[in-house]
């Protein structure tokens, strides 16, 4: 199995559910064909270096994977059809030092992805907090008004 990396372009006007829908599209398409998803790196919405079909910004997303030859054909293929995705690359690591480079990729967007996680359980932990605390203080002040 060869070592790919699948970097691919969503339209901004799509609502973060369409994108969702998008990303999670292609990655069944990796699934379907039997490549193993290695990480996903989400890298939010940017600017564009030069406007693709009216647009100046996109939401950009890297796949890194292992597969074999023919899924790229099948993968790329989708992608053409999909009209939601504006711009796509596809490049394969083959050298030892492409490898390793591979690797480490991987492996910084699969800690960036727990880092992630673990920022949203803190906020959200934060959140409930606050709110604990704000009823609490209501409720005192109830009963010091009763």
């Amino acid at each position: 199995m060869n070592h790919y990396e699948t970097l691919f372009v969503v339209k901004p006007t799509l609502t973060q559910e369409e994108i969702v829908s998008q990303i999670e599209k292609v990655k069944a398409v990796l699934e379907k064909e039997g490549a193993e998803l290695l990480a996903t790196q989400d890298m939010g919405m940017r600017k564009l270096a030069y406007s693709v079909e009216k647009h100046n910004r996109g939401y950009y997303t890297v796949l890194y994977f292992n597969a074999k030859g023919d899924v790229i054909a099948e993968l790329e293929r989708n992608i053409r059809n999909n009209e939601d995705i504006i711009k796509f690359l596809t490049i394969k690591y083959t050298k030892m030092k492409e490898v390793a480079h591979f690797n480490k990729l991987v492996d910084t967007a699969n800690k960036k992805g727990k880092t992630e996680a673990a920022a949203e359980v803190a906020e959200t932990a934060a959140e409930t907090v606050a709110e604990t605390v704000t009823e609490t203080v209501v409720a005192a002040e109830e009963q010091t008004e009763a």
